[in-house]
């Protein structure tokens, strides 16, 4: 990495419904680029039980959305902060977020690389 500035990647999993939340929060600290996917997990989330013709089963993997941002210039805990304030319910299963250090980014269409590709 030619520049000093640290990149970070900030990844959350959340609500589905906290989606839109999430996203209003993110831009208005100035941090619109995302990736979001549609996952399922496990964790403090009781398990719900079921039945469907007869049959019982238990749902113990609900479905998350995982949210993934690469920031330079923007204060990390004002994205993590935002993040938690769009997620936030107050219930079990609001999600979780998770800071990981970026080593180098290389943006294809340019040729930028490091937090300017950011």
């Amino acid at each position: 990495m030619t520049d000093e500035t640290e990149m970070k990647m900030i990844v959350a999993m959340v609500r589905p419904d906290k989606l839109g939340d999430v996203k209003q929060a993110l831009a208005e600290v100035g941090a619109p680029s995302l990736t979001v996917t549609n996952v399922s997990g496990r964790g403090s989330q009781p398990a719900k039980k079921g039945q469907w013709r007869g049959e019982e089963y238990v749902v113990d993997l609900h479905q998350k959305v995982k949210i993934e941002t690469v920031i330079s210039d923007i204060p990390t805990d004002d994205v993590v902060e935002a993040i938690a304030e769009g997620a936030h319910t107050g219930e079990k299963g609001d999600g979780k977020i998770f800071v990981l250090p970026v080593d180098d980014a290389y943006q294809v269409r340019t040729g930028k690389t490091g937090p300017e590709a950011v």
